[in-house]
């Protein structure tokens, strides 16, 4: 048996054509929800890139306990069991935050892997003649140092699209298909960071939508409110735009499935970590703002060849921490304890419910929970958003590791359920990109009667079911006592 996960950055899946867009060009995506199961319930569990990451390899929320960071000693691998018990591994990525501080030995885990660099701001050319680029968005630093600043420096070394990052990624994970094609018992992991922004997307692809591209010379959205109609009319063009190049390259691989006849064998799953704003509730972006369902609602699509169900839809609730079961089970290995997620076998061969309801949610923000039906979003109770520690082996944060103050709060935590004996460093907790979650208030949304959450519900009693199913599942997944405290719990 084989498997393959193509892997996509910030994809929402209502730009996509099985969920009901008309206007993206996604014919292979439609073609994917054709030959697969396609999930309408499908919700992330920790934001953003490296804890969904985590819960891809763990099987278990990350975001109640740290922020960003490495796999712990502690956490459970699922390309690592599988490399340990006879299955080949391999990632192909341009997910340049694998190759940072705090997504250092993510890849380590796979019997091999390759990296496309000159995403984003990556730092992957080393000419110090390079000059500063203005950037385009006044609210953006054009120092080279700066990602924006960087990122137009690797831009001049793309020429052709078969040199963009994520034509080369798909190139790689095309050319172990087809080496191994013949061979048994792998896993590919195909990941790449589109169409996270910023939205460099080449010319072809803009081509199929009326628009003019080269009025406005911004591709790169601000974290934080839409402020510019005429803006979020550009970035959705140029996301969707994005959007189109992905779907062309996922058919590549879908060619090849169906010129090798793979689908005999051959597991595939395509997801993505999270979705996007693109003006949706007047905001732009991610994280500083409640997960609405345009981030936390993911397009997720399974074709699992036991069964063979394909042109059809699930409806139970799935999250990100599922995958990882699913993929040690369809290799006949035995998923360790301290994974929460659910294999999806049965789920895809008959809708077979997983949960009565999930968590998610972003470290020192909302803890957020839906039972599929209800989204109930918990902000801290004080607007100090405190007591907040973090709980780690590996203190580094996105690009750094934890500076000496920080590491001055140290003190030593008793084992968590989940560290295998192993006490923690605790240390004072520190936002992701200065979260303010306590000035949104705690927000409750009925998805059948609002789907597009644009008017709260203030009902006494489902809050209360969506609380107690809140303080059950951080209970299941022993949060730190301080978390009940932060958000105004009682831990009964």
């Amino acid at each position: 048996m084989k498997a393959i996960m193509v892997m996509f950055d910030s994809l929402n899946r209502h730009m996509l054509s099985p969920y009901g867009c008309d206007w993206v060009h996604t014919p292979n995506f439609q073609r994917l929800s054709e030959k697969s199961v396609t999930f309408d319930n499908s919700y992330v569990g920790s934001m953003p890139c490296m804890p969904a990451r985590r819960e891809l390899h763990t099987g278990r929320y990350n975001f109640l306990h740290r922020s960003w960071g490495p796999l712990e000693p502690f956490d459970d691998s699922m390309p690592e069991i599988l490399k340990d018990n006879g299955v080949y591994t391999h990632i192909a990525s341009d997910h340049y935050h694998y190759w940072e501080d705090g997504g250092c030995n993510y890849h380590t885990r796979f019997n091999t892997w390759e990296i496309s660099r000159g995403q984003e701001g990556d730092p992957c050319t080393g000419d110090m003649n390079e000059p500063d680029f203005p950037s385009p968005n006044p609210k953006r630093s054009n120092n080279l140092r700066d990602s924006v600043g960087r990122d137009w420096v690797n831009r001049g070394y793309i020429k052709d699209e078969a040199d963009f990052p994520q034509a080369k990624t798909f190139a790689m994970g095309e050319k172990f298909i087809e080496k191994n094609k013949d061979c048994d018992n792998w896993f590919l992991q195909l990941e790449t960071f589109d169409p996270h922004e910023p939205y460099f997307v080449p010319e072809k692809y803009k081509k199929l939508y009326d628009y003019d591209f080269d009025k406005i010379r911004d591709d790169w959205p601000v974290y934080g409110p839409a402020t510019d109609e005429q803006l979020t009319t550009h970035y959705h063009f140029l996301n969707a735009a994005l959007v189109s190049m992905c779907d062309d390259h996922l058919g590549k691989i879908l060619d090849l499935m169906d010129k090798h006849d793979m689908w005999e064998d051959t597991m595939l799953i395509v997801n993505t970590d999270h979705g996007y704003l693109l003006g949706e509730h007047d905001y732009w972006a991610k994280c500083k703002m409640p997960f609405y369902n345009e981030i936390a609602h993911t397009p997720l699509f399974i074709w699992d060849p036991r069964s063979g169900k394909k042109g059809e839809r699930r409806k139970s609730l799935v999250q990100t921490i599922d995958l990882p079961p699913t993929l040690l089970e369809f290799f006949n290995q035995e998923c360790p304890k301290d994974m929460h997620g659910v294999p999806l076998k049965k789920t895809v061969e008959n809708d077979a419910p997983t949960r009565d309801a999930g968590l998610f949610g972003l470290y020192g923000g909302h803890v957020n929970c839906t039972d599929g039906r209800y989204v109930y979003m918990r902000a801290p109770a004080k607007a100090e958003n405190a007591p907040l520690y973090q709980y780690t082996h590996m203190p580094t944060h996105m690009k750094s590791r934890f500076s000496i103050e920080e590491m001055r709060t140290m003190e030593i935590q008793p084992p968590f359920d989940f560290t295998k004996g192993c006490p923690t460093m605790k240390t004072k907790g520190r936002h992701f990109q200065g979260s303010n979650s306590h000035s949104f208030g705690t927000l409750l949304f009925d998805l059948e009667k609002d789907p597009a959450q644009e008017r709260p519900l203030n009902d006494p009693v489902i809050e209360k079911k969506m609380t107690e199913h809140l303080r059950r599942l951080m209970k299941e997944n022993d949060a730190p006592v301080e978390q009940y405290t932060r958000l105004g719990l009682t831990n009964d």
